[in-house]
């Protein structure tokens, strides 16, 4: 498969004269497009859900001082996803 000749726009999306996280995700990609010099992506959904979950899953336990019931409502899932998702990352609580 050849190379995309187009890049992902780069938003300069402001909250409170901040930058929101589909910035940093939208430059992520177009730099991880641009190292790939021609080889083919695949499984893209998969590495970026891994990237992210994994991390955001250690900063809700962090904040809910390793309370799952808290963390789980506070990311808006079931505990038991949540456990799911702990044991995929090896993450303990």
């Amino acid at each position: 498969m050849p190379p995309k000749s187009k890049s992902i726009t780069k938003s300069k999306s402001k909250r409170n004269g901040n930058r929101v996280l589909s910035d940093y995700v939208s430059e992520s990609m177009s730099q991880y497009f641009e190292a790939l010099n021609g080889t083919a992506p695949s499984e893209i959904y998969k590495m970026v859900i891994e990237q992210v979950e994994n991390p955001l899953f250690r900063a809700v336990l962090e904040y809910s001082e390793g309370n799952q019931s808290q963390a789980a409502e506070i990311l808006g899932i079931n505990r038991g996803t949540l456990r799911k998702k702990l044991k995929q990352y090896n993450i303990e609580a």
